[in-house]
């Protein structure tokens, strides 16, 4: 069987350069997709590649790069929130380098059976992994109210109360099990005119596949787990697609890189924590237009990066990354 055509991914020479592989080193991807990260990380050094990934699917497209990159490139099914657990259980104790391209994959949103996409039909699921709790468990059991704040808080829509409530009414008549009839339901509500850029129900299916997938906590605890496993002078490098990703790994990185307002300014430095990291840029890099041209998908990127230093790793505090705490499925039930 020939070898797919490469995939690649956004800001790819952004992360290279930040990342600096190099003979020897051990990185981590913690979301391997279709592989364009791990593909680059292995071309441009002689180095290891431990990709960590969810979504069995991507697993097994990735044999195949497995086998090009023999002895260099190690496949893990999982979750890169638990990347610290499943690089030690492989005996790393430290690494070089950690990548982490969040969000749904192309692939994901292709597939029309995943669940992913409000433009094509399919069942309504959304999970990455395929296991647990789907969107149509969320959309046909949660009440009104923990619906509008899902949607509000994780889609950032304005009319969420307005929508949760058209959800909750449609299902009385019959049970949500589709992507299309709950688009449908949710354009309905939100309306669009000629000028509007994105589809009606964006936010809305945004906000359930974050939810679903717990995508900011896995974010959070990635980010921790990359902290604990990088040795001093490793590097993070974090590419984000929307605001609730960017805003969770620039407190983030604020926080353990010293830039973090005190609470109290007289509060003597000698009471401070040693930072953690140490900042490669003072702002996030976006893509340029020329990518941007090419990838649509790259307008929306951004790329925060740090280098590790010797000080002891942070306590995690989902709070102070304003990670908001949101019902269960036993709490959401109607």
């Amino acid at each position: 069987m020939s070898e797919r055509v490469p995939h690649i991914p956004v800001m790819l020479a952004d992360v290279l350069e930040v990342l600096q592989p190099k003979d020897g080193g051990i990185y981590v991807d913690g979301t391997f997709g279709a592989g364009g990260y791990t593909r680059a990380i292995l071309g441009s050094a002689d180095c290891a590649v431990l990709a960590i990934d969810r979504d069995p699917t991507a697993i097994m497209r990735g044999r195949e790069l497995q086998s090009k990159f023999a002895g260099r490139l190690t496949l893990v099914e999982g979750c890169f929130g638990d990347m610290a657990r499943l690089v030690r259980e492989l005996g790393h104790e430290a690494v070089d380098g950690v990548v982490l391209d969040l969000g749904v994959s192309s692939m994901q949103i292709d597939e029309a059976e995943r669940g992913f996409s409000f433009q094509k039909d399919g069942p309504l699921d959304m999970r990455m992994s395929g296991q647990g709790v789907s969107a149509a468990d969320v959309v046909n059991t949660f009440d009104e109210g923990d619906l509008a704040r899902i949607i509000a808080v994780y889609g950032e829509e304005k009319r969420a109360r307005a929508v949760a409530r058209a959800i909750v009414k449609a299902r009385e008549a019959e049970r949500f099990e589709r992507t299309l009839a709950l688009a449908d339901t949710v354009a309905r509500v939100i309306g669009r005119r000629p000028q509007d850029r994105i589809h009606p129900a964006t936010r809305t299916f945004q906000a359930l596949r974050i939810y679903v997938n717990d995508e900011l906590g896995e974010l959070a605890r990635g980010l921790s787990g990359a902290e604990g496993l990088l040795r001093e002078g490793g590097r993070l490098a974090a590419v984000t697609f929307h605001s609730l990703e960017d805003r969770v790994v620039k407190r983030f990185l604020t926080a353990r890189t010293g830039r973090a307002a005190r609470a109290n300014r007289f509060m003597p430095e000698i009471d401070e924590v040693p930072p953690s990291f140490r900042e490669i840029e003072h702002k996030a890099r976006k893509a340029s237009e020329a990518e941007a041209d090419i990838n649509p998908r790259a307008r929306s990127a951004k790329l925060r990066a740090a280098e590790r230093t010797a000080a002891p790793v942070l306590p995690l505090d989902l709070a102070d990354l304003g990670i908001a705490r949101m019902p269960s499925i036993l709490e959401g039930q109607a």
